[in-house]
């Protein structure tokens, strides 16, 4: 919406921007632009297109509301419990977002771009768990960004560009490094930051050469690290086409109204599970967009990267209900289909003796598609490369330390509505504020302050008394290749 300047009741914030200006809202000492667009609205004829960039707009945009949400289904049954995204409707889904200190320090800020996660098809900036106040607080112009999602975003399709949500993040990167100034930001000092799908992207940016470029530093929160071949990337939507009875082009996708693509994506998706269920949407290996998997594209990124996952990231996706259906029988079979080795389930047997069958099979499989890659990368890096693992236990429906737990740590936002239903009402504050110090350090300087892995193995462990300390379960991961 374009408005024209009128009386606030809130105290303006006005910056001006190559596309125009925009009119956020100061609060606090902290300035915050919200909704900005970077690109145009992906509808109609740019459907399934690669994003172009905002046409310029005449007088003072209103920057005090989220922009729209990407089409997305909410989380089923008791996932959905515990995460919830907003919804907010309309077209112009290609957005970011900007929190700033309202006094401008004597030189130009570090920056943080931050990208969501939720698997690739759910999720948004807009999420109250994502608020950026304590980074500008702390002397960081934060900066969150939407990208497309699901069907929308990551779809194979025979005509259309790939990897549709990672050229829209490369856009918006972009975008940073060209109006940061603007908000006080230095776009030599841009880290891009992201957690689960939004790390699988950071990752990604970092193996485009063109993204690389405008990169300072990399903070990946348990995120997949490999791209895989196009045949294998094009099972979700061969899956939408072959419900719809279409084909799996961008001229039919482009007939189909989005939330009837969300509706076979659902019925497809109805009772499954991480071990057993439809096909997810991959980053697809592609050499216009993404032209080797990030898991050895990085090795020789001569940039510093704070990557981590967490002690039981597989609680989340699997409760202790299904957990404890899963027997011998069925955890032995399902490691052979996924060709974990034996030993691997050994060395986890022997790191956790009172572990059931589906706590081992659970803790395996988390470990080959986060942790392990990480340690790869990790151990190929000469630039420094600075692990973590978050350890803490929560104590909500025995989750532990469990996928995205530690998110409203290194945000320090443990009473945000999202942690709560995470973490509780007594998450420890102190370490909260210690994980936040560091991001925001690595940010700054590129030092969390614990050594490089290089040094020994050496992993920072987040938890009620953190500590830097070679490795854990290192056999597991190098057993895991």
């Amino acid at each position: 919406m374009i408005e024209s300047e009128k009386p606030r009741s809130a105290a303006p914030a006005v910056a001006s921007l190559s596309s125009g200006a925009v009119r956020g809202r100061e609060e606090a000492g902290i300035r915050r632009f919200l909704g900005i667009p970077y690109a145009e609205p992906p509808v109609g004829a740019r459907r399934f297109a690669a994003p172009e960039p905002v046409a310029p707009w005449a007088g003072v945009r209103e920057a005090e509301r989220f922009g729209p949400t990407a089409p997305q289904s909410p989380y089923r049954s008791a996932l959905g419990e515990l995460l919830s995204c907003p919804v907010i409707e309309g077209d112009e889904v290609l957005t970011v977002n900007v929190w700033t200190a309202a006094v401008a320090a004597a030189t130009p800020a570090p920056v943080v771009l931050w990208l969501h996660g939720g698997a690739l098809e759910r999720g948004a900036a807009a999420q109250p768990g994502y608020d950026g106040t304590s980074f500008a607080r702390d002397g960081v112009v934060f900066v969150s960004a939407n990208y497309r999602l699901g069907a929308e975003g990551f779809s194979v399709l025979d005509g259309a560009p790939r990897n549709l949500g990672l050229l829209d993040a490369a856009l918006a990167l972009e975008w940073v490094h060209r109006e940061v100034a603007a908000f006080g930001g230095d776009p030599a000092r841009i880290t891009i930051m992201g957690e689960s799908a939004g790390g699988a992207l950071v990752a990604a940016l970092l193996a485009r050469p063109a993204s690389r470029a405008l990169v300072a530093g990399a903070i990946i929160q348990s995120g997949p690290l490999e791209a895989v071949a196009p045949e294998r990337a094009r099972r979700a939507s061969d899956a939408i086409a072959e419900r719809l009875g279409i084909p799996a082009t961008r001229e039919a996708f482009s007939a189909v109204p989005p939330a009837e693509l969300l509706r076979a994506r659902s019925e497809i998706a109805a009772g499954s599970s991480p071990l057993n269920g439809a096909p997810g949407f991959a980053l697809a290996i592609d050499p216009h967009t993404l032209p080797a998997s990030p898991v050895d594209a990085l090795a020789d990124a001569e940039l510093p990267i704070l990557i981590g996952t967490n002690t039981d990231e597989y609680r989340l996706w699997l409760s202790p209900e299904a957990l404890g259906e899963i027997g011998r029988m069925k955890a032995w079979l399902a490691r052979r289909v996924m060709r974990i080795p034996e030993r691997a389930a050994r060395a986890v047997r022997r790191a956790y003796p009172d572990a059931s069958p589906g706590e081992v099979l659970g803790q395996l499989v988390t470990d080959r598609m986060l942790r392990a890659p990480a340690t790869r990368l990790a151990q190929s890096r000469i630039a420094p490369t600075f692990v973590y693992e978050f350890a803490w236990p929560s104590p909500v429906r025995e989750l532990r330390a469990a996928h995205a737990i530690e998110i409203a740590f290194a945000f320090d936002r443990l009473d945000d509505e999202d942690a709560l239903r995470l973490s509780g009402t007594d998450a420890p504050a102190a370490l909260a504020r210690e994980m936040h110090a560091a991001w925001v350090a690595f940010i700054a300087t590129g030092d969390p302050g614990w050594p490089a892995f290089t040094d020994g193995r050496m992993t920072r462990v987040w938890d009620e008394r953190s500590q830097t300390v070679p490795q854990r379960r290192a056999e597991v991961v190098d057993a895991l290749g």
